[in-house]
């Protein structure tokens, strides 16, 4: 895949210069305790580290189990096929046939789940400053009073080529690349694992961010559909389903609207509008009207457009965006994300983030047309990566001279984004149509969907637009829900929002476990 369309594809944290440097971190050597290793790649066997701890949630001591290891995957035929590395946390005492449990991911793809498991549910997260830079090391990593394993047992995914996972057999890693062995990898895991760990009778939950929406979408249809595996509820965090409302490629003008709500919702953080935002969700409802009517619209005339209404259009960009009316014109109203993250603040010196626009940093580049860089990868990435390696070695005791891959950007540059639906294969992954089978396949099943305001990576319209259109019967509209958090892709970051994201999930889980 050529550099520039892996740029614009790699949907989370794989490709920013802080991660770079952590695709293939091997921490230094602790005391762990022995897992079952082997040392035989004919006859693969798991490893783990069983360690015990608690923790209070809700104002209440809580006693749990961690499990970090590797865990053997068989194919369809019931031969060692890849090695999964995860972590798994589990209530001490509780009753497994009514205790849920989540299975989570990140995305990428090519992205470790470190993000989900140290920033919003694990019982450990790190401590970042708000939309600013992390101070150097020691880094801090402090309880989750906020994490959800005092609702569900949790189970932390990282797929082939990220972590400790890897092929095994005659397979590749590179075989696992690609959009539907990638589901189907997961999904076997999660039904595996289900087994083995003695849970098909616990209500279950799929949680998935980014691209791992992408999959988390495929997969809820996948294990009900061939491994009889049903979930309760599935959540998807900064959606990323349907990727051609979300890449600006050449040819295709969808996306335009989409970021331009997301935009608006930038600017006015940033107090970079040319009137203050002083109700910004009457404002936003006026964006998303103003997006999918005369912009849109606009758009679609493409050169027949005429200079009054190219004039009239862009004044109006102006007012939801703060870029100036020239800049605009100049664009022919096609201000991509890149674009606009180097234009807004150009004139302070300052870039804006793309996972999470609430952050800056300098203007590497004042004579660029794009964004150069990602402050919030650079802000936040460090911090996660050091933390992690410290709590895996020193409180799961795992992993001991072993590579973990935080991120790996040959993921990203190989993946086939091709998926097939029924008999017909989409270039470009839309895994809605597999969302609306697993809905109208399982009528119990209810979808949670988070949305991050600042998040120019996965724009909340695209989000809505994708839920709008799984073209379900009127009854079963009411099992999607939407929730919105005034930051970005990681929501979770900014402590205000980290609390409302547990009440959210929690929530949504006793919902579903009471309906």
């Amino acid at each position: 895949m050529p550099r520039f369309l892996f740029s614009l594809l790699l949907l989370t944290l794989a490709a920013s210069p802080a991660l770079r440097a952590q695709e293939a971190a091997k921490p230094p050597a602790a005391e762990s305790a022995k897992p079952e290793t082997v040392k035989s790649e004919s006859e693969p066997k798991p490893e783990r580290s069983i360690t015990h701890h608690s923790i209070r949630l809700g104002g209440a001591p809580m006693a749990y189990t961690a499990t970090a290891g590797t865990f053997i995957l068989r194919d369809s035929k019931s031969e060692p096929w890849a090695r999964i590395g995860y972590t798994a946390y589990t209530k001490d005492g509780a009753e497994a046939a009514s205790r849920p449990i989540t299975f989570a991911f990140n995305g990428g793809p090519g992205s470790s789940s470190i993000w989900l498991h140290l920033g919003v549910l694990g019982p450990k997260r790190v401590v970042t400053p708000n939309a600013e830079f992390a101070p150097p090391a020691p880094y801090r990593l402090a309880d989750n009073e906020d994490s959800l394993l005092d609702i569900s047992d949790l189970v932390m995914i990282d797929p082939v080529g990220t972590g400790f996972s890897s092929a095994l057999g005659k397979a590749k890693d590179k075989d696992f690349w690609s959009v539907d062995p990638d589901i189907e990898s997961v999904s076997r895991f999660i039904a595996q694992f289900t087994g083995e760990a003695g849970r098909w009778n616990s209500p279950k939950y799929l949680l998935g961010e980014s691209y791992g929406t992408t999959r988390g979408a495929a997969i809820a249809d996948y294990t009900q559909s061939n491994l009889g595996l049903a979930f309760n509820g599935v959540v998807l965090v900064s959606v990323a389903m349907d990727l051609e409302s979300i890449f600006v490629l050449p040819g295709n003008e969808r996306p335009y609207p989409m970021f331009l709500p997301t935009f608006t919702a930038v600017a006015a953080y940033h107090h970079a509008l040319p009137t203050a935002a002083e109700d910004l969700s009457a404002l936003l409802v006026e964006a998303r009207a103003f997006a999918v009517g005369p912009y849109q619209s606009a758009l679609l005339k493409g050169d027949r457009l005429s200079d009054a209404e190219l004039d009239d259009v862009a004044q109006k960009m102006h007012a939801f965006t703060g870029l100036s009316v020239d800049y605009i014109k100049a664009a022919r109203l096609r201000v991509n994300p890149n674009a606009f993250r180097q234009e807004l603040l150009r004139a302070r010196g300052l870039t804006v983030g793309r996972i999470d626009a609430r952050y800056t940093g300098p203007n590497q580049n004042p004579q660029a047309e794009s964004a150069p860089w990602d402050p919030h990868g650079s802000a936040v990435g460090g911090a996660f990566t050091a933390a992690f390696m410290d709590y895996l070695h020193k409180d799961l005791k795992f992993g001991d001279g072993k590579d973990y891959r935080v991120s790996n950007r040959d993921i990203g540059q190989s993946w086939d984004f091709k998926h097939k639906v029924g008999t017909l294969t989409q270039a470009m992954v839309n895994t809605t149509p597999d969302l609306t089978h697993a809905l109208l396949t399982n009528p119990h099943l209810r979808v949670l969907v988070l949305n991050g305001l600042t998040d120019l990576a996965t724009p909340f319209l695209a989000t809505e637009y994708t839920m709008d259109h799984l073209n379900l019967p009127p009854a079963y509209r009411a099992h999607v829900e939407q929730k919105y958090f005034e930051s970005g892709h990681m929501m979770y970051l900014h402590e205000p929002e980290l609390k409302q994201m547990k009440k959210e999930l929690a929530g949504f889980i006793n919902r579903t476990l009471h309906p």
